[in-house]
Formats: C-alpha cells, sequence, structure tokens
C-alpha cells in the first residue's frame, strides 16, 4: 500500500473510533434521540434551528455503508453550521444485535427510514423542501426516496459523495473493512445492503431503469479517481437533465482523497458539497478550499 494511503486509512479509522466512543449503549436504541443530543451542542441535529433566508433549506446528511449519524460527518456537519444551515443527520439501515454499524438493511427499506426523517426534519424547521447530501451508500440510496417515495416533492437538490449510483462489486465494498475495525465478523451475518449494492443486482435494475434522476431535484456527483471501492470511479455519475458530475482531481491535481476519504475530511470535495447547496454563490474550489 502507498504511504498516502496507509496515512488516510489510518486517520480515517481514528475519527471514526473517536465518534464511537461518544457512543453509548442508548444509543443504539434511539439513534435519532441520541444523534441529537451527541451532536446538538455542536449545532447540528439542533430541532430548534430555523433556516435563514440565506439558506432556506434544511440540510440531511446520509451516512453510507458501516458508517452512522456522528462519524461519517464530524468535518462536514460542523463545516456546514459554520456556513449558515440547520444540519442534521440520521442513522439508518440498523440490524438487529448489531449496534454503531448501519447501512447494512434492506436499502429500500432504508429509504423508507430516510422518508420519515425528511419529514420530521421539514415539520421541525417549517421548511418546503430540503437538501440532502450522502456519502457513499448514502448518496445513492436517496435516490430510491426521490424515485419512488415521493421524496422529489420534498427535496431541492441531492449531493453524492463517492456514491454507488450504479453499483460495485463485492469485492470492491470489503475494501471498506480496513477502515471499520471489527466489521469483518458482519459479513458472516445477513447483510441486505451489500448485495443490493453489487452492479446488477435487482434493486439496482430497478432503480436506474428509464434514467437516473426524476424532474425537478438537481443532482451532483462528486468523485475521486482514487476510489478503490466504487470501481472504475466514473460509474459514479449520472446522466439527465439537471445533473453535474465532479472529479475532485480537476480541481486539485494532487488531491489523494480516496472513497472513505472523500466523505469525512477531504476540504475540495466539503467546498463543491458548499456550492451545489448555494449555486448562486459558489466560488471556485481548489487545492486551498
Amino acid at each position: 500500500m502507498l504511504p498516502w494511503r496507509r496515512a488516510l486509512r489510518a486517520l480515517a479509522a481514528a475519527l471514526l473510533m473517536t465518534g464511537a466512543l461518544t457512543l453509548t449503549p442508548a444509543a443504539h436504541a434511539a439513534p435519532d434521540a441520541s444523534s441529537a443530543a451527541a451532536t446538538s451542542s455542536s449545532g447540528w441535529n439542533d430541532y430548534n434551528c430555523k433556516p435563514s433566508a440565506a439558506h432556506p433549506r434544511p440540510v440531511v446528511l446520509v451516512h453510507g455503508t458501516f458508517g452512522n449519524s456522528v462519524d461519517n460527518w464530524l468535518v462536514l456537519a460542523p463545516y456546514l453550521v459554520r456556513r449558515g444551515y440547520c444540519v442534521y443527520s440520521l442513522d439508518y439501515g440498523q440490524l438487529p444485535g448489531v449496534p454503531f454499524f448501519n447501512g447494512l438493511g434492506p436499502i429500500d427499506k432504508s429509504a423508507e427510514q430516510l422518508d420519515g426523517f425528511v419529514d420530521k426534519v421539514l415539520a421541525s424547521t417549517g421548511a418546503a423542501k430540503a437538501d440532502l447530501v450522502g456519502h457513499s451508500q448514502g448518496g445513492m440510496m436517496p435516490r430510491h426516496y426521490l424515485k419512488f417515495l415521493g421524496g422529489a416533492a420534498k427535496v431541492n437538490a441531492l449531493i453524492g459523495l463517492a456514491p454507488d449510483n450504479h453499483g460495485t462489486t463485492l469485492l470492491g465494498l470489503t475494501k471498506l473493512l480496513p477502515y471499520f475495525p471489527g466489521i469483518e465478523d458482519l459479513l458472516t451475518t445477513k447483510t441486505p445492503s451489500l448485495a443490493d449494492q453489487v452492479a446488477g443486482s435487482p434493486f439496482l435494475t430497478k432503480l436506474n431503469e428509464g434514467g437516473d434522476t426524476v424532474p425537478g431535484v438537481r443532482y451532483t456527483v462528486i468523485a475521486t479517481k482514487y476510489d478503490e471501492v466504487v470501481t472504475p470511479y466514473r460509474t459514479q455519475f449520472l446522466d439527465g437533465p439537471g445533473v453535474r458530475n465532479v472529479t475532485v482531481q480537476d480541481l486539485c491535481p494532487v488531491d489523494l482523497s480516496e472513497h472513505v476519504a472523500i466523505g469525512i475530511l477531504d476540504r475540495v470535495a466539503h467546498h463543491e458539497v458548499a456550492n451545489a447547496l448555494d449555486p448562486q454563490h459558489a466560488t471556485p474550489s481548489t487545492c486551498l478550499s
């Protein structure tokens, strides 16, 4: 393994484990309530937040496979809060008896959880629509919500960081394991979302039939050419009106982020998220973003 990739994996694992230490057993029993308690002091998952005229839509963050509502967003959530957004994150895809590691259940059922969470956020904020930002599976799963569960009426934009929009291989998904210590044993249990994410699965075939997008929603895909999980990385890109596909190395040639890093700590990618949330005030993304 190249030294920079080893360093990124170590940093990513450290961030994830730091977040794990903040979770209690009660967090696994009531993920939405615990997420609010764990993060509202940092300004996110604050259900007293009211969107401003400058940022009229709340932002819902959707974690990836093996992730959770806190660890995936330790950098991006505060970054967006500082920019004046009302920011929320959910846990989804939990398996019985599996704490902390989420995003493992059937993806269509996870989309139903997202549906309920968006309704909760809209009711709390009084906003008509939300913007969604998802990493990995979290950038792809919301497309089911938009297409089949009426989400397009409630969502202005979907921004995917390294989303597996057209699937990957099971071998590719196993490359997530070094970032999540102790997760290997879960591969011996039933993990429906892994099967759903394999290219050519019935879930993905249905999702992508008739086009990648639905009318009325803006889509942004932010990818890295060093992605080792969703390969080839260009399979992440979407086709259709209202789509912008971005490769971070086109903005910063020395950006070395891979699949996990682009979601949790890549400032170039995060600046592109901010641009996609507020395109009228977008500024160029560079290596110094």
